[in-house]
């Protein structure tokens, strides 16, 4: 599924991976925290990039199982996708109790 033009986690933007070492980081592995990480905080180059390597089919198929994205997001790949918003996890599964601030 992967296309001739590769690119690594060095090619995205260094804000996305504050919190973890991107070395340690695997494309396949942790496609789901990568693109979780792409869709909430990612620029649009690095959009870009995931789409020009993975495709939305797969981007779509992986983000249906993300367990939280913000409401932005989510509605941003349904969108795109031109998906129901039930068919992803993350909206189906909400948490019960709301936050006081919905940043």
């Amino acid at each position: 599924m992967l296309q001739q033009n590769t690119f690594s986690i060095t090619d995205l933007s260094n804000h996305l991976f504050w919190d973890v070492d991107p070395n340690i980081l695997d494309m396949e592995k942790n496609f789901c925290f990568i693109l979780s990480r792409i869709l909430e905080y990612g620029l649009l180059n690095d959009w870009i990039l995931l789409f020009k390597q993975f495709g939305l089919e797969k981007i779509t198929l992986e983000a249906k199982k993300i367990r939280s994205l913000d409401e932005k997001s989510l509605h941003f790949i349904a969108q795109l996708s031109d998906s129901k918003l039930e068919e992803f996890r993350c909206y189906t599964y909400k948490q019960s109790t709301p936050k006081h601030w919905n940043f």
